[in-house]
């Protein structure tokens, strides 16, 4: 994966932060990325603790600001590919729950990589009434390096819902998708499971020796 994947990945849990008065007030999705950016860009910046890699507040921010705006379960299921179908209920849950924690341990770890960077919000190419629609970004270095784009693909279900982010034209759901194929083709569903739950739990550990 490009290095500036893992750079940029700190602007999924940005995108997450949507305030009371966004979710309760319907507004457009572009709307909602810039307002809710802003947000939680603005608790990184004052939060010393965060900047200096305080990890029990970083994982407090990104439950409270992410996980209730992001579809993990299709996230889930669209990394996981054909192969979900034959996973039984029980794997799937036990699959939603482990790339859950997978993906907030690598952005909640990203967040401390903000180092003023500059988010520029590209206008909402989508028609009236769609429910799947994707919100162009890009995100302009303060070191001189490239910028790097990152689209959100948000589905409508009631409320909009991040089900993936493509980072410098990658999308996190394929990039995990042939690694995860591989893996059960390895291993099988329980296998994929596994390999998760070790990664987590590498780094749980490796999080409180920091």
């Amino acid at each position: 994966m490009k290095k500036a994947f893992y750079r940029a990945l700190f602007l999924m849990a940005i995108f997450g932060g949507a305030t009371a008065a966004a979710v309760a007030a319907e507004v457009a999705p572009d709307v909602l990325v810039k307002e809710t950016s802003q947000d939680v860009l603005a608790i990184v910046k004052k939060d010393k603790d965060i900047q200096a890699g305080n990890k029990k507040k970083i994982y407090e921010l990104v439950d409270a600001k992410v996980l209730p705006h992001f579809d993990f379960r299709r996230m889930t299921m669209l990394a996981v590919g054909k192969d979900w179908r034959q996973a039984t209920p029980a794997q799937q849950e036990a699959l939603v729950k482990e790339f859950r924690t997978l993906l907030v341990r690598t952005y909640s770890t990203s967040l401390t990589a903000y180092k003023n960077q500059v988010i520029e919000y590209k206008p909402l190419r989508a028609q009236a009434g769609e429910t799947d629609v994707v919100v162009q970004t890009v995100v302009k270095q303060p070191d001189g390096q490239p910028p790097v784009p990152i689209d959100y693909r948000l589905l409508k279900n009631g409320t909009w819902k991040v089900y993936d982010v493509i980072v410098d034209n990658i999308s996190l759901v394929t990039n995990y998708r042939s690694s995860f194929s591989s893996e059960i083709r390895k291993s099988g569903i329980d296998g994929l499971i596994k390999s998760l739950v070790d990664k987590n739990h590498s780094g749980e550990n490796a999080g409180s020796k920091g």
